[in-house]
């Protein structure tokens, strides 16, 4: 037996670890095509676990809200309002206004408009009215003077071909290659746009899921970049003379801002406080303080229900664009940004292979120990991933490493439970050739009957045992021998060992491995003090080496506590046990078990399960689901059920025996090709 379990194991191990790697190459794969929607949901995430905190001292933002409607009236306003607004913001001297709307019409309330709807006017009124100022004048004086920011907007057609307009500031450098591009550009009309300090594009799409995660840093109009909204104000709040691309960042000040391939800035998002939104109407009512806008970047935008600039961000399903704009402005001034550093995808690499390693050393070796500090490091990824989000605005993606380590542990143990199975298969297989091979050796036979019989426990010395419980055993031999046995003892004053075992091979060789089996089993778990899965571990260590290449046992050993019901079983390649309920209820206990001794060294594990009292635990060999009949019909799990449902309390000596007579009264004239070994255990609850 030691040279085929070494050929076992040697095959395993290879195998083992041939799917370690096909597994995590899988891993890998599927991180690369999923690589955008992995980060996507982990920056989401972590952005929730973890917003920014924005202070009010950078940015404050003047919302057009409902409130302001309702004072002025609906939009858009008459730019007698819009000056007064600038008016009212400039005279507090902050360090930009921005406007993140396009005044692409002219007012609709001019001189020349107001006496249209006039005919009967008299010519005289009407020359003197007309040449009134416009209010798109007044707005433009009042825009002159103060440091406004007007917002354009990048449009396929019916815009302004972008050589005509004034580009301000310059952006040295080129640009990423995948940054925005528009052809035309619409602006306010020319009584706004020429007088403004400076100007910035307001394009900002959204990603794949419509949520924005980014804004652009630069938008190419033509061929011309121009500035975003929150980079121009940020540079105008710096008092920074220009803008220059240096590979992917772009340099403002002393400040070099890191972008993805689009020429865009991941945002690390929060909320802006209420301290820093303030309405219109409250502006224009002089209720604002004197200091409110002193030294910021002041954006004003719509804020008002049913308004078009609103957007979705991982933080808010519904928020206005103004207060995006803001939120960037302030992450460029404060470095709130997140960026993803050149080595990230080096750790994540580098991670994914300290984890293969792990899981290749413990399929290669059977140290499945090995598996423990795998899982703690997969643990500790996310973990870590969250801390450097945090504390560092870091965006490191534990997903690529997880999905390997993964799938690499996965097809390990996918690997390892079918190399057992057909392990299982081919010991099956060979049993029944031994059996029929042995059929022929009459002698060797009767021999192995008395050795089989002579072995197990007699009725009456199972019903000595203990009072609260009852015990049935039926052990029936085939015609060929295949080595069933059967055993129970009491190891302590409340504690019962029962063991069923069953040994492949054939004749007085198989018979006197039963023995052998039978006799080590019980001395070593009866002198076992610890756990079960250990001692079981051990056992099947100690089966390893007197066994040859053509013995294996499968084994089902129990400790039942007579006291309390409760049942520790360990399961080495046997049938699952059955549970005769006292309300008549059967069930199959599940057990997750592992591969039959004498295959390879395998950590076994104990599983606990209860009986009431009155509760009959069934537990038996292959000869009864493998039962056949003439048509070659298996009597199988469903046959058992059958043969117990119904039938009642009663028992166990008489429980076991009728299930026998079920058996082999569907085996009819058929020759049993394996033993039938039954073992009922009817737990009575009662004090001894």
């Amino acid at each position: 037996m030691t040279a085929s379990v070494s050929t076992f194991e040697k095959r395993s191990r290879r195998l083992a670890g041939i799917a370690v790697l096909v597994g995590g190459l899988i891993g890998a794969l599927l991180s690369l095509l999923s690589a955008d929607f992995e980060r996507h949901a982990l920056f989401d995430t972590w952005q929730r676990a973890a917003p920014r905190e924005i202070s009010s001292d950078n940015v404050a933002v003047v919302l057009i809200d409902s409130l302001s409607l309702d004072a002025v009236g609906s939009w858009p306003w008459s730019r007698y309002y819009i000056a007064r607004l600038v008016e009212s913001i400039a005279v507090q001297q902050p360090d930009a206004i921005a406007f993140d709307m396009v005044f692409a019409e002219p007012d609709a309330l001019n001189p020349v408009a107001f006496t249209s709807l006039y005919p009967e006017l008299d010519a005289q009124t009407r020359q003197t009215v007309n040449q009134l100022p416009t209010m798109d004048q007044v707005l433009g004086q009042v825009i002159g003077s103060s440091p406004i920011l007007l917002a354009r907007l990048g449009v396929p057609r019916d815009g302004i071909d972008p050589a005509l307009l004034l580009v301000d500031p310059h952006i040295a450098g080129t640009p990423p290659a995948d940054t925005l591009q528009t052809d035309k550009v619409l602006t306010s009309i020319p009584e706004l746009d020429d007088v403004a300090l400076a100007h910035a594009m307001v394009n900002g799409p959204s990603d794949h899921d419509g949520i924005v995660r980014r804004v652009p840093l630069s938008v190419i109009v033509g061929d011309r970049p121009m500035p975003g909204l929150a980079v121009e104000a940020a540079r105008l709040s710096l008092g920074a003379e220009q803008l220059e691309w240096r590979g992917s960042r772009l340099l403002i000040d002393d400040i070099e801002l890191p972008t993805d391939e689009t020429g865009s800035l991941p945002l690390r998002l929060g909320r802006i406080p209420a301290a820093a939104v303030y309405s219109a109407a409250e502006l224009l009512a002089g209720k604002v303080t004197s200091d409110a806008f002193a030294g910021k970047v002041v954006i004003v935008g719509l804020g008002a229900e049913g308004t078009a600039d609103v957007v979705a961000t991982a933080l808010d399903k519904n928020i206005f664009g103004v207060l995006l704009q803001a939120q960037a402005v302030d992450a460029i001034l404060e470095e709130g940004w997140v960026s993803r550093p050149d080595w990230a995808l080096g750790a994540e690499i580098a991670a994914s292979l300290g984890l293969l390693v792990l899981i290749l050393i413990a399929g290669g070796t059977q140290r499945y120990w090995l598996l423990v500090p795998a899982f703690i490091f997969a643990l500790a990824l996310p973990l870590l991933s969250l801390i450097a989000f945090d504390r560092a605005n870091l965006l490191l993606d534990p997903a690529r490493p997880l999905l390997v380590g993964i799938f690499a542990a996965a097809a390990m143990w996918i690997t390892l439970y079918l190399l057992a199975r057909a392990e299982r298969a081919r010991l099956a297989s060979q049993l029944v050739e031994q059996r029929v091979a042995s059929a022929e050796q009459e002698g060797e036979l009767k021999a192995a009957r008395r050795i089989q019989l002579g072995m197990v426990p007699g009725p009456e010395s199972l019903r000595s045992l203990d009072a609260r419980v009852g015990i049935g055993a039926i052990l029936q031999p085939a015609r060929s021998v295949g080595g069933d046995f059967y055993d129970a003892v009491m190891i302590g004053p409340d504690r019962l060992l029962f063991i069923v075992g069953d040994v492949t091979g054939k004749g007085v060789p198989a018979a006197l491995f039963m023995a052998l089996s039978k006799a080590l089993s019980k001395s070593a778990l009866r002198r076992s003090e610890g756990d079960l899965g250990d001692a079981m571990s051990a056992l099947n260590r100690e089966l390893m080496a007197e066994a040859d290449e053509e013995m294996g046992v499968t084994m089902l050993v129990g400790v039942l506590d007579c006291a309390t019901g409760s049942v520790a079983m360990v399961n080495a390649g046997h049938e699952n046990p059955l549970v005769v309920r006292a309300n008549g209820n059967i069930e199959t206990l599940p057990m997750t078990g592992g591969p039959p001794f004498c295959v390879l060294d395998f950590p076994y594990t104990t599983e606990q399960h209860r009986l009431a009292p009155a509760d009959s635990l069934i537990v038996l060999t292959d000869g009864a689901t493998e039962a056949q009949n003439a048509a070659k019909d298996l009597f199988g799990v469903e046959g058992l059920l059958t043969a117990l449902d119904g039938a009642g309390d009663m028992p166990a000596d008489k429980r076991a025996s009728e299930l026998a007579a079920r058996i082999r009264a569907f085996e009819g004239e058929t020759e049993p090709s394996d033993d039938l070994t039954i073992m009922v255990l009817r737990y009575r609850g009662l004090t001894a």
